[in-house]
């Protein structure tokens, strides 16, 4: 098993910035690829960016957050970041940190493990 935990979510103006983390621990040597999603109300959840784990360190990104968002990780910490820049009222959303033994993938279905979400919210 492996354990997500995120944080660094909140309430922000628009045009300002927020830093997601997201610590893994447990089997995190079965993770190959590592992603965060968004779902906002009455919405299905989207693919935000992921980057690789265990093998290269490539970074994908959704096309509505490319140019604001950067992902990053620590593997020497076991944790992922999610730095968003430019917010805007359409990024309000619940954020989910997830982790999959597979390539890369934008599906959610593919991703294994999931933490529990942090909001954040974007102010006009």
């Amino acid at each position: 098993q492996v354990l997500l935990v995120e944080s660094g979510g909140g309430l922000v103006q628009a045009g300002g910035s927020l830093r997601l983390s997201c610590a893994a621990s447990g089997r995190t040597f079965t993770m190959n690829t590592m992603g965060w999603f968004r779902q906002a109300p009455g919405k299905e959840r989207e693919f935000v960016a992921g980057v690789g784990w265990s093998g290269g360190t490539s970074t994908y990104y959704g096309h509505s957050v490319k140019g604001r968002f950067t992902i990053s990780r620590d593997a020497a910490k076991n944790t992922v970041y999610l730095q968003m820049n430019t917010l805007k009222p359409e990024d309000t959303a619940l954020y989910y940190c997830a982790a999959t033994s597979n390539d890369y993938s934008d599906v959610a279905g593919w991703y294994e493990y999931w933490g529990q979400g942090t909001q954040v919210t974007v102010s006009s």
